[in-house]
């Protein structure tokens, strides 16, 4: 068998979060910017990279917005996309290595480990917001992904949600299967190889034959 490396996205791929942070960014842009569906158009960038693009001098902005996302990522509903568990599970089980890659940073993810405990030994490695040196859509995380699990492009399978994200599978030299969880599949389409709505039908196989 190949040596097949998986990395995951996290918000809409592994847990179902966007929704809310959705409802979060959009309310706020509104407050701050005056911006409508702001939280669609934020989606994969990392809190950085939000702040640097839109509010960009405004140091009482983030400072008030900064113990707000955090106060609102402590309370939310981290549920796992339908089937997410059981195929991370088969994985483990197969020996496939994987890995979750996120632009989520440290602290956040502090909050889903409570409320996923055995989210760590489901995968290999969790790659957040900290360790990437630039953000979706540069490939740059899904390449120290691999890098991390000794994968190669050619032989690794992405799987996202957002456009950035997408973007930066594909750019990494990935197959990439994309999740119509946050965008429709008419929209993502285009973006990768396969568009699935959840894992209730993903299996082993399924990945062997995306890689050829």
């Amino acid at each position: 068998m190949k040596k097949l490396t998986v990395l995951f996205d996290f918000d809409g791929v592994i847990c179902d979060t966007e929704t809310q942070y959705t409802k979060f960014w959009s309310g706020n842009g509104v407050k701050y910017l005056g911006i409508e569906d702001f939280g669609h158009l934020i989606k994969g960038q990392t809190l950085r990279q939000i702040f640097d693009r839109y509010f960009n001098g405004m140091e009482e902005a983030q400072a008030e917005l900064v113990p707000a996302l955090d106060e609102f990522e402590r309370n939310m509903s981290y549920g796992y996309v339908p089937g997410a568990y059981e195929f991370l599970t088969a994985l483990k089980n197969a020996g496939v290595p994987s890995a979750i890659v996120t632009s989520s940073d440290h602290q956040k993810m502090s909050h889903v480990y409570r409320a996923h405990p055995a989210l760590t030994e489901l995968v290999d490695a969790v790659l957040v917001s900290e360790d990437f040196t630039a953000s979706k859509p540069d490939p740059d995380c899904f390449l120290k992904g691999m890098e991390r699990l000794g994968g190669r492009p050619e032989d690794t399978v992405v799987f996202e949600d957002s456009f950035h994200g997408l973007a930066a599978g594909r750019a990494s030299g990935a197959h990439v299967v994309g999740l119509a969880t946050t965008n429709t599949r008419e929209a993502i389409t285009p973006l990768c190889d396969m568009v699935i709505d959840d894992f209730r039908n993903m299996n082993l196989a399924v990945l062997l034959k995306l890689i050829g």
